[in-house]
């Protein structure tokens, strides 16, 4: 048995949440924020058996894809002026950062 946990950008958490239900994946989600643009994520964990694991990874993959996107980064307050860049700049968003973790046990009520 194994927990997986998926965090994915929020554009990407309805396409997913699709396909774990089309695939008969079982997920718990919750709104997470984080990161470097502190943009809200989606964070999935799900308890599956370890033959099901490849072909979750596939559905994940396929669903959460990486993009680049053109951000202003806000300006410091109180921070180090000298190293904000007051001008757009290209980062990568989206994609999935996943988690396998071993479970000992396993219990529905």
């Amino acid at each position: 048995m194994k927990m997986v946990i998926a965090i994915v950008h929020d554009k990407d958490s309805a396409r997913l949440s699709d396909a774990l239900v089309e695939q008969d994946f079982r997920a718990t989600k919750l709104a997470t924020t984080g990161g470097f643009l502190k943009e809200g994520n989606t964070t999935f964990m799900m308890g599956i058996p370890q033959e099901r694991l490849d072909d979750l990874m596939d559905v994940i993959q396929s669903n959460c894809s990486s993009r680049d996107q053109m951000i202003t980064p806000i300006s410091p307050m109180g921070g180090h002026a000298d190293s904000y860049i007051p001008y757009p700049v290209e980062v990568q968003v989206g994609g999935a950062t996943v988690f396998v973790l071993p479970i000992e046990g396993f219990y529905q009520f």
